[in-house]
């Protein structure tokens, strides 16, 4: 069995950064300390910067971090990222964030297998177990969301037209 990489630190460090680019005073500020104009004077962006575990409190960048972040981020858009992130042992708990986590979950499935395709309920039982661990949980969400099309037998299942 082959060792998950540890992924969440240069991903974290990816979303915080993105996080703060979309925020105008932090970004003028991450842009100040970047380019040499110094640390911001308002101290309200003191803390989240202070955050970027990547950049030094002169703004020194360490470039290790942030390789192993682009890594992590190239990792996560290519094919193979399934063979480097373990599957889910929990399903978000309030009902829309569970459907829409199922609902990609069983759209990627459907990508593999081919979009056409009908998978008895032991087939797609399988496809599922590969990215979650309660997978009568995603099946239904993803049928309750629409993703997914049930015979009435509940022994096949569709990737449902897009509306």
């Amino acid at each position: 069995m082959t060792a998950h990489r540890d992924l969440a630190t240069p991903l974290g460090r990816a979303r915080m950064l993105f996080a703060m680019l979309s925020a105008p005073k932090l970004r003028r500020a991450l842009g100040d300390l970047l380019t040499g104009a110094g640390p911001a004077e308002d101290p309200s962006v003191h803390g989240p910067l202070s955050r970027l575990d990547w950049l030094g409190e002169e703004g020194e960048v360490d470039v290790e971090a942030l390789r192993d972040t682009t890594d992590a981020l190239a990792l996560m858009r290519s094919s193979e990222a399934i063979l480097e992130v373990g599957r889910l042992d929990g399903i978000p708990v309030p009902t829309e964030e569970s459907r829409e986590v199922s609902g990609r979950i069983a759209r990627i499935v459907f990508e593999r297998v081919g979009v056409e395709r009908t998978l008895g309920e032991a087939e797609l039982n399988a496809a599922i177990a590969m990215f979650a661990a309660d997978v009568a949980l995603v099946r239904r969400d993803a049928v309750d969301a629409g993703v997914l099309t049930r015979s009435a037998d509940g022994s096949a299942y569709r990737l449902a037209p897009p509306p």
